[in-house]
């Protein structure tokens, strides 16, 4: 006897349809799994066995064949287990036809004792129930997360007897109930706050502009000067998510299955990505045997930061150019090309040379400008050119560490910055974009109209300092950001000048 359940497989952040095909068939025992199966997916056959005897169960001991539809497309996890288990069960009679129909899609994996655990991708995988109008069963801990769509019917079950009583009609599983996503939402943990960093007003400043705006951030000053104290404090200032930016964030986390277990299902804070400067290529870009998303993806809807940035290697730093740019990272296999989303905001910290302190007016520096030349020869034009807001962090003077008075709280900033994120989204209202610094050349133009004195400074500056075309767009994409910050609608001269500051940096530097 044939039988056919429904199930999805994951391809990039999107989950496909699977046909789970289960045969039985009288002669000698044998069970073979076809339809370009992975590791996990045959050992499924084990768990499964011992899953159905230790529930009471009835395993065929008779030619079992297992085909998972289509059979080109390679098939990879364990969420096949609970399909696989339910149709042998109707094949044998055990659960009967006529309970069995196709407005189900069935993912889960199976414990030896016959509980359900947890799989990757549940939320992709409700997206895809939700388009082909079918109802979700899935493991009970992956419901709260699936529960996010809205219009999916999601039926929690934690045993495969609990799966098997609720598919013969003997118990009623009710289904999860939809999660409000504001009722999920966090804050920023309260024990990081830019009221703690004594003096850097400057920096401070900038990094205001940058997460109101979505920009890129270059932090550049010797050791000790306050950089990675800054950095670990700006996810306290960004913008909370809207619930589209915070479903694709937990759609991406879940497929790499990096969902937190026993918390919030949903993204409830913007992902901040801090991976050591000794990351690879593919664990930064995405890729592997699957073609799983990477550090870049994983920020997508938050910061990316990469403390001594220079000491990154040159090919993973010089992936981050696509990203940057595009907002999305292609990865181009043997197997298939995938891309992933990837808007995230760069913020990178790095001495000036190696000892750090070349051009620090109270510390000298002991390395030759050979050796600077090479500590700085990570950072190609190309890169730092897309690179919105580069700033200089000076030392601390000793009586401002000691004396100087708090600071600005970061709930007060954060406020700011709302409030001119959401004057962004007014105004970028169906263009997809979410931020000043996702701006396309096209609304750049339509968005940033310059008062006369500020059409004149930009014109004195792009001369004076050699801005490319690039750089004009994102120096108007900071002014923009600026000017919302201050509520006003037309960018003024000041404007202009505070955004053309923040890309000298590179230029001093570069010029010794």
């Amino acid at each position: 006897m044939m039988v056919r359940l429904h199930s999805a497989d994951l391809n990039g952040i999107d989950a496909v349809p699977v046909e789970v095909e289960v045969d039985v068939q009288p002669g000698m025992p044998n069970y073979v799994t076809v339809g370009l199966p992975d590791a996990a997916v045959k050992e499924s056959r084990e768990r499964v066995r011992g899953a159905l005897l230790n529930c009471g169960y009835q395993f065929p001991l008779e030619v079992v064949t297992v085909n998972l539809a289509p059979a080109d497309i390679r098939k990879e996890g364990s969420q096949f287990d609970l399909p696989v288990a339910l149709a042998l069960l109707i094949a044998t009679g055990q659960i009967r036809r006529e309970d069995a129909h196709g407005g189900f899609l069935f993912a889960g994996e199976l414990a030896l004792g016959g509980n359900l655990r947890p799989v990757r991708g549940a939320l992709a995988m409700a997206l895809l129930a939700r388009s082909q109008g079918k109802t979700l069963v899935c493991p009970a801990e992956d419901a709260p997360e699936a529960a996010l769509v809205e219009g999916c019917t999601v039926i929690p079950v934690r045993t495969l007897v609990q799966a098997v009583r609720f598919m013969r009609g003997e118990e009623a599983v009710p289904p999860e109930p939809h999660r409000d996503y504001d009722a999920l939402r966090a804050d920023p943990p309260d024990h990081l706050d830019f009221a703690e960093v004594r003096g850097q007003s400057l920096v401070k400043r900038a990094l205001e502009v940058a997460s109101a705006g979505g920009h890129n951030v270059l932090l550049l000053g010797p050791p000790g000067s306050g950089k990675s104290m800054l950095a670990k404090r700006f996810p306290t200032i960004l913008p909370p998510m809207s619930f589209e930016e915070a479903l694709e964030t937990t759609r991406i986390h879940s497929v790499r299955g990096e969902r937190r277990r026993g918390g919030s299902p949903v993204a409830a804070m913007r992902p901040f990505r801090a991976p050591h400067h000794t990351i690879s290529y593919a664990a930064m870009v995405g890729g592997g045997a699957s073609i799983q998303p990477g550090e870049i993806s994983l920020a997508h809807n938050g910061v990316l930061f990469l403390d001594e940035l220079t000491e990154f290697k040159r090919d993973v730093l010089e992936s981050l150019r696509q990203p940057l740019e595009d907002r999305a990272i292609s990865i181009s296999r043997v197997k298939g090309n995938l891309t992933f989303p990837a808007s995230f905001t760069l913020l990178a910290a790095t001495n000036p040379c190696p000892c750090g302190y070349y051009g620090d007016p109270s510390r000298q520096c002991r390395c030759t400008p050979p050796q600077i030349a090479r500590y700085l020869s990570k950072l190609s034009g190309p890169l730092l050119d897309r690179i919105d807001i580069q700033v200089e962090v000076s030392a601390i003077p000793p009586e401002d560490l000691r004396h100087a008075a708090p600071g600005e709280p970061s709930s007060a900033v954060r406020a700011r910055v709302a409030a001119a994120r959401e004057r962004q989204r007014e105004r970028l209202k169906g263009t997809g974009a979410h931020a000043n610094a996702q701006m396309s050349e096209r609304h750049v133009e339509r968005d940033c109209p310059l008062a006369p004195e500020a059409e004149a400074f930009l014109m004195n500056a792009m001369r004076a300092l050699g801005i490319t075309a690039r750089g004009h767009h994102r120096i108007l994409k900071v002014a923009r950001t600026i000017a919302d910050l201050a509520g006003e609608g037309a960018i003024a001269a000041p404007h202009i000048a505070e955004a053309v500051q923040y890309r000298t940096l590179d230029r001093k530097l570069f010029a010794g």
